[in-house]
């Protein structure tokens, strides 16, 4: 196996952003998965290209309501969180919904997506 910087453990939506800033930043990245190469992504793989964007430009011009208490609100209520060990998941849902309601679509644009 070659030498790297950083190895990758998971090769999710999350391994592969990071993957991506390591790639920016020159760093040489191994990437780890245990899924087959045809299922890349992780959970993603299932959503289809489906992105979650929160109040985006597209939203607003096909009059779809939304915000971050919006769709906060909507996490929560289909997640529930309603017990102790559910303290990290949650705080990962309010970080996300934040990452969706902010940088995230600038990012994807700056990375060549076109919406």
């Amino acid at each position: 196996m070659a030498d790297a910087d950083v190895i990758i453990v998971g090769a999710g939506l999350a391994g592969l952003v990071a993957a991506a800033e390591l790639a920016e930043a020159g760093k040489k990245i191994i990437i780890v998965d245990q899924e087959p190469e045809q299922s890349l992504g992780g959970q993603a793989f299932w959503s289809f290209g489906g992105l979650f964007l929160v109040d985006s430009p597209e939203q607003r011009r096909m009059r779809i309501r939304d915000s971050h208490d919006l769709a906060l609100e909507d996490w929560m209520g289909t997640a529930a969180f309603d017990r102790a060990e559910d303290f990290w998941p949650r705080k990962w849902a309010e970080a996300y919904v934040g990452f969706a309601a902010g940088e995230k679509r600038s990012w994807l644009i700056e990375r060549g997506l076109k919406f």
